[in-house]
C-alpha cells in the first residue's frame, strides 16, 4: 500500500493502481467517459484530468492512466482542472451535441453550449468499443485507424471488420454516445456503426421459433468452448 493525498485527504492506495482507482475507493468523484473498470485504461477523452504535484512541480494528467506513488499529491477540483474539463466537454458537445451522456457531463460542469463550431461526428474516438471487442469478446473486429503519412484517410476513425465481427452487439452496449446502434428485425440483426452497416443472420429456436442470437456469434462460442453445434438449437428460455 502507498499513501497519497487527494484534495488534502489522506488516501491509502494499492501499489499498481491508478489515481482514479484510489479516488473511487475513497469516494472522491472524478468524471469519466472513455473509462470502464473491466477494460485497460486509455485516457483518450481527458475528462478525468487531475492536477498532480510531485517535487513541487504541477502537471495535468489523466487519472485513469497515472499510477499512484508514495507521497503523491493530487487535486481534482482546482480551477485549472475545471477549466481543462470544460474545454474537453465543449469539444465533445460540439462534435456530438445530441448525446445524452455528453449533455449530462456538460450540465455537470456548467457548460451550456460550445463557444465554437466543429463538424458533428457520430464517434468521439473513445475506443471503448475497440477495447471491449479485443479484451472481453476476444474477436478484435474493431480497429482504431490513426492519421499518418502512410494512411490514406482524412481523419482518425474506428472501423469494424465484417469478416471478424460476430454481431454480439457489445460495441453498441458499451458506446457512451450512441454512435453504434443495434436492431433485430425478423431473422436479421443490423448493426449500424460510423464505418457502415452490417447484417447478421439470427438463430431460430427449434422449440419456440423465436430468433434469438446471431448464428455467427453462437458458432464462435461453440468453437471457443468446444461445444457441439446443436448446443444452441434452442434459445435460453426453451432449454431443459
Amino acid at each position: 500500500m502507498v499513501t497519497i493525498t487527494i484534495n488534502n485527504q489522506v488516501v491509502e492506495a494499492e501499489e499498481g493502481s491508478t489515481i482514479l482507482d484510489a479516488a473511487k475507493t475513497a469516494g472522491i468523484y472524478i468524471p469519466t467517459l472513455c473509462y470502464h473498470e473491466e477494460l485497460s485504461p486509455s485516457g483518450s477523452c481527458r475528462l478525468c484530468t487531475v492536477e498532480v504535484i510531485t517535487n513541487g512541480t504541477s502537471q495535468l494528467t489523466s487519472a485513469c492512466t497515472y499510477p499512484v506513488e508514495e507521497g503523491l499529491e493530487v487535486r481534482t477540483r482546482s480551477e485549472k482542472i475545471l477549466k481543462a474539463r470544460r474545454l474537453v466537454t465543449e469539444l465533445l458537445l460540439a462534435q456530438r451535441p445530441h448525446s445524452d451522456r455528453i449533455q449530462e457531463l456538460a450540465k455537470e460542469l456548467g457548460v451550456e453550449k460550445p463557444s465554437f463550431t466543429l463538424k458533428e461526428k457520430e464517434c468521439i474516438l473513445c475506443e471503448l468499443c475497440v477495447r471491449a471487442c479485443r479484451e472481453i469478446v476476444g474477436v478484435s473486429a474493431i480497429s482504431f485507424i490513426a492519421q499518418g503519412i502512410d494512411q490514406d484517410i482524412d481523419e482518425p476513425s474506428v472501423v469494424h471488420s465484417l469478416e471478424k465481427c460476430i454481431g454480439c452487439d457489445s460495441c453498441a452496449y458499451i458506446c457512451p454516445t450512441g454512435a453504434i446502434m443495434v436492431e433485430d428485425v425478423g431473422d436479421t440483426r443490423i448493426i449500424t456503426a460510423p464505418s457502415g452497416k452490417m447484417e447478421f443472420k439470427l438463430k431460430k429456436c427449434n422449440t419456440c421459433g423465436n430468433y434469438w442470437a446471431p448464428e455467427k456469434q453462437l458458432e464462435y462460442i461453440a468453437k471457443l468452448a468446444n461445444l457441439a453445434p446443436e448446443t444452441f438449437d434452442n434459445c435460453p428460455n426453451c432449454r431443459d
